[in-house]
């Protein structure tokens, strides 16, 4: 993990946020998660602070209110399931625009789309003032279990090579006149596919055999230490603990 690898989230950038150390906004990060999932969905001003809580945040990262959002897309899928509820769930039966929608299925939409859009929203911002390098650093610092450490870096590290690999086989095919249009086709795609799987394999081999004969033994060494002061840590727990405050007060009032 010595070697760096930037990725399409992250936004370069030296503000406040991208200096804290990266298992400091990890641990950040999964505890505003987990205070707005325990968060009562009936306290819908406290998804509103929430909101602007990570809006603070964006803004000492300086990142764009349009390039967060622009990243927000990637939950659609749990918007659309959540426009379906009030259709499909049972229970008592209110009328919305000249529609009878189900309240609980109401409320479950809310409280999808609320959470899943916030958590989402801290994710992004994680990215993108964390380089991946950075972040598999910081689970490592964590003590997350070494051997997912692993797999996660070289997933990171050889998932554009498989794709470089991908590009190069798509360009030879159609060098060769290949244009897949229609079912007939696929057969010539799946031994594509089929190809691509040994090579990767054979590189997966061949990279193992090249780690072994330098000395690996199951575990990677540390290049980097990276640390965290009792002030970046503060920083770091400002969101998590301003969070932790407005769920009490959506439990009590």
């Amino acid at each position: 993990m010595g070697a760096g690898h930037a990725h399409r989230l992250y936004r370069a950038g030296h503000s406040p946020v991208h200096a804290l150390p990266p298992h400091t906004k990890l641990a950040a990060v999964f505890g505003f998660v987990v205070v707005v999932v325990s968060t009562p969905r009936e306290a819908m001003w406290a998804f509103a602070l929430y909101a602007m809580l990570l809006a603070t945040v964006a803004f000492a990262a300086r990142v764009p209110a349009g390039y967060l959002l622009k990243r927000l897309l990637i939950e659609v899928p749990f918007v659309a399931f959540a426009v379906l509820m009030p259709f499909v769930a049972e229970g008592e039966r209110v009328q919305v625009l000249g529609l009878s929608l189900s309240e609980s299925g109401l409320w479950g939409a809310w409280n999808v789309l609320a959470k899943g859009t916030l958590g989402v929203a801290a994710s992004v911002l994680l990215a993108s003032t964390t380089e991946l390098r950075e972040l598999l650093l910081g689970l490592q610092r964590l003590k997350l279990p070494p051997l997912l450490v692993q797999i996660a870096s070289f997933m990171i590290r050889y998932g554009d090579v498989i794709t470089d690999e991908m590009r190069r086989m798509k360009i030879a095919r159609e060098s060769r006149g290949f244009e897949a249009s229609g079912v007939r086709h696929w057969g010539v795609l799946a031994k594509s596919a089929g190809a691509l799987f040994i090579r990767s394999y054979e590189r997966g081999e061949r990279v193992h055999l090249a780690m072994v004969s330098r000395g690996y033994a199951g575990s990677m060494p540390v290049i980097d230490e990276v640390t965290a002061s009792r002030t970046q840590w503060s920083s770091a727990l400002a969101l998590p603990g301003a969070a932790l405050v407005v769920c009490l007060l959506g439990w009590v009032l």
